[in-house]
């Protein structure tokens, strides 16, 4: 009983006492008896004895849900994926045919940060599907001409063999017709050269254009007249040149290569003129839209937008286009005319499971708009009754349409145009048909997003789904349509004209990424940006330098964090507040994703949060919670670089500093000498003060210290903030960085020295223009050469004028004119003779 000893009396098992006592006496067949009894007993006691009712949690705040701006509805609506976390995402890629832009960058940087949100932030599996249009109907313009011209061009060079009379009168010959058909559009008729006499009437015009005035008339008659222009005026210099050559029996062929380069535009554009009816090849056009699109994605690359996970090009789908058309004819949403393939929107409209234009239904009968889907020129449809009769009949009758709604889905091709073989002859896709075959082809009847620029909603985006579904015969191909809105440089719409069309190389060259990308945060995604100076250099470069000041200085307390306990805990109520404000951060953050990726408010999450750790860092002193001030920073870093601002390594803490892409393996002499030259430099001039023994020693010691931190370590990227408590606060900081905000402060002195000394001057020069006026007596100041010959005839002893040149006396007016003059110059001589006498 004394193993009992210490249970309850309801908790001692009898069967067990019985078995302990019946294995001594009667065996172990007993004892097992006794022991299956004992066990029921320890069940039932257990049976009896159940845990409290659990009741579940009820949410104090709700999770947000993630809604987004649907151009299906004009509304933000609930984001629902139809295959749990696989988002299908479809984005309208470049049409290559020249360099990128900053409506590109607008574009693609800004369809980079909703994917990165999509996939880095809510976690979902983006498949992420974008094309390359490197031939369309819309192109024909940019694409398949320059294409063309570039081939005929390179040709023609290739087959010419030395510098030569008929050489130069060919090119003469394109010259004189690009002045007459390119130059004279930008000309006032009176302008316009005379066919025969476009050499001599070349140098009136060039003198009429000095005028800056007349040539900014023809820059409003055509936008291009200054491109036509300079080429016209490269060629004709390359003829003087090259006419000076044959005089001089210099016929080499490397002159001729010259002369046909520097003539180059105005040839190229002649010889398409002849032959572009020789040329359908596919695979030349190709090559031209090859290097353009290499030269898009190292931009692209340039500004750290990630690649697709899959690239389609329209050139590698032609059999497929081909069979897609095939289907929606079969279906009966397609005629053929001429060899040409178009879609009947009025059949497809008029059926009980599809709807056309369900972006922009209002837009159905826009004509301009229908015109640029079909490859007019953007513009090219007038106002006037005229001008729309003519383009409804090529939209309609004129083309063998329907209907003036109805597009291309395949067209036969022209003379100098690419031609793949088709069941209705040679042709080329259509502009809208490209996206829905390769789209299709990759996801099949149905995708979760679709995205592209606002001007692309209609007629292309409305042309895509209604062929889409005409072909699969679904009612919805697209669940989500998000389009990014306009660009716009200082207020008013990129244009060349306006001379302000900026490429992707030029921006990078006064701007970095980082710096494009917060600017394109700033605003919402699917609104007009205006991209502005002042957003650049005030905005943007203040939140990049506040925020690089904030991981900067949290790096050096980190830094100087020893990681060991002082035995207080530094968890009180300004602790307790700031990890408050930390974790309401991350939700008023979510919050303002799931706000249809509200990223200008995302952002001001993060820069409030910077704010109130640095008001916490300043107030606590010793007191500081370092790992609390660090998770902060860390929080902060992660969502600036899961919008793709970061550089360097990720787990670095902070968004890190921009960087160049070939950095590699780490020389410990490269890194480490620079900083033990400034040491050991430092040293050698402290001893040559300290051996001097000088009586301004303290100082001499104290400017190499100012030297040290100003001059010595700024471009090694250490700056040293001194404290007031005498030791200095190290921060590891860009050299770039340090070395523009120092060089900056000297140009600030400078140019205040500057404007000072200008000013001072200004006044001197004011002061002596003033004593100079004074160098003539007042005696001599109405007598020539002062004044003219014959305006007066006599003056008094004073030399005051008493008649005009005629004999007629002066009036009283006039003589108290006169006399006024005289007092105010004889003034000014007598201040002028001072002056002489102090020299």
């Amino acid at each position: 009983m004394v193993a009992t000893s210490f249970l309850e009396a309801d908790q001692i098992d009898p069967f067990m006492i019985r078995a302990q006592v019946s294995l001594c006496l009667h065996g172990s067949h007993q004892f097992a008896i006794l022991q299956r009894r004992s066990s029921s007993w320890s069940s039932g006691i257990a049976m009896s004895i159940k845990q409290p009712l659990w009741k579940p949690p009820s949410r104090d705040v709700e999770d947000p849900v993630l809604k987004v701006y649907n151009s299906l509805t004009k509304s933000k609506t609930e984001f629902i994926p139809r295959n749990g976390r696989i988002v299908k995402w479809y984005n309208c890629g470049p049409t290559v045919y020249d360099a990128s832009h900053m409506g590109h960058a607008r574009n693609y940087v800004t369809q980079d940060i909703l994917r990165r949100i999509m996939s880095d932030y809510f976690g979902y599996d983006v498949q992420f599907v974008m094309n390359v249009t490197d031939i369309d109907d819309k192109a024909i313009r940019q694409i398949i001409l320059r294409a063309r011209q570039k081939h005929l061009f390179e040709t023609f060079r290739n087959q010419v063999t030395s510098l030569s009379p008929e050489l130069v009168n060919r090119v003469h010959t394109a010259w004189k017709a690009h002045v007459s058909t390119k130059v004279s559009k930008g000309l006032p008729v009176e302008m316009k050269p005379r066919e025969g006499e476009e050499d001599s009437d070349w140098l009136r015009i060039l003198e009429f254009v000095e005028d800056k005035d007349k040539k900014s008339d023809c820059l409003k008659r055509n936008e291009k007249f200054d491109m036509y222009l300079t080429a016209a005026r490269q060629t004709f210099s390359a003829l003087s040149v090259a006419r000076e050559k044959l005089s001089l029996s210099l016929s080499d062929r490397d002159y001729a290569l010259r002369f046909l380069d520097e003539s180059r535009d105005v040839l190229a554009a002649s010889l398409d003129e002849e032959l572009k009816h020789t040329v359908s090849d596919p695979s030349i056009f190709r090559a031209l839209a090859a290097y353009w699109e290499d030269q898009f994605f190292k931009d692209m690359d340039r500004l750290r937008v990630r690649r697709p996970d899959t690239l389609t090009r329209v050139t590698e789908y032609v059999p497929e286009i081909v069979d897609f058309v095939k289907q929606i004819i079969h279906n009966g949403y397609g005629y053929e005319h001429d060899g040409s393939v178009y879609f009947d929107t009025s059949a497809f409209d008029s059926t009980s499971h599809h709807v056309y234009a369900k972006l922009e239904p209002w837009s159905k009968g826009n004509r301009e708009l229908l015109a640029e889907g079909e490859g007019w020129p953007s513009g090219y449809v007038e106002a006037e009754y005229s001008m729309t009769f003519v383009i409804l009949g090529a939209l309609s009758s004129g083309s063998g349409k329907r209907s003036a709604a109805d597009f291309a889905l395949w067209k036969a091709s022209k003379a100098g145009e690419p031609s793949w073989p088709s069941p209705w002859g040679p042709g080329r896709p259509g502009w809208h048909i490209e996206c829905s075959v390769m789209a299709s082809a990759i996801f099949g009847d149905n995708m979760d997003i679709h995205s592209g620029g606002v001007d692309l909603a209609f007629p292309h985006h409305d042309n895509e789904m209604a062929q889409s579904e005409a072909y699969h015969e679904c009612e919805s191909w697209v669940n989500y349509f998000i389009h990014t809105g306009h660009l716009h440089i200082e207020g008013l719409k990129m244009s060349k004209s306006l001379k302000n069309f900026i490429t992707i190389d030029e921006i990078l060259r006064r701007f970095s990424p980082r710096q494009l990308r917060l600017a394109f945060l700033l605003q919402l995604w699917n609104t007009k940006i205006d991209f502005s100076e002042s957003l650049m250099t005030g905005e943007v470069k203040t939140i990049e330098t506040n925020l690089n000041n904030f991981f900067t200085t949290i790096k050096a307390i980190v830094l100087a964090n020893d990681g060991q306990s002082d035995g207080r805990h530094h968890y009180e109520n300004p602790e307790r507040e700031l990890m408050s404000e930390l974790y309401q951060s991350k939700h008023a953050f979510r919050a303002a994703l799931c706000d249809s990726f509200n990223t200008p408010e995302a952002l001001k999450v993060l820069r409030d949060l910077v704010s109130r750790t640095n008001v916490y860092i300043n107030s606590r002193g010793k007191e500081l919670n370092v790992g609390l001030v660090e998770q902060s920073a860390r929080w902060i870093g992660e969502m600036l670089r899961m919008f793709g601002l970061g550089e360097g390594e990720r787990h670095e803490l902070g968004w890190g500093t921009e960087q160049s892409d070939n950095s590699s393996g780490i020389n410990r002499d490269e890194v480490l000498m620079p900083y033990l030259r400034v040491l050991s430099s430092f040293r050698d001039g402290v001893r040559r003060v300290a051996i001097a023994k000088g009586n301004d020693a303290l100082k001499e010691i104290l400017k190499l210290c100012d030297q040290l931190r100003d001059d010595d370590l700024v471009p090694l990227g250490v700056a040293l903030d001194d404290q007031e408590d005498g030791k200095a606060l190290v921060k590891l900081v860009s050299p770039a960085d340090l070395i523009r905000a120092r060089d900056e402060k000297r140009r600030k002195l400078e140019a205040q020295a500057v404007k000072k000394a200008a000013a001072k001057q200004e006044q001197e020069m004011k002061r002596l223009a003033k004593l100079e006026k004074g160098r003539i007596p007042p005696e001599q100041l109405f007598r020539p050469p002062n004044v003219p010959e014959s305006e007066y005839s006599q003056w008094n002893e004073q030399g005051l004028p008493t008649a005009y040149g005629s004999g007629e006396k002066l009036s009283k007016n006039q003589e108290k004119k006169l006399v006024k003059q005289w007092n105010d110059q004889k003034k000014l001589h007598d201040e002028f003779l001072a002056w002489q006498e102090q020299l």
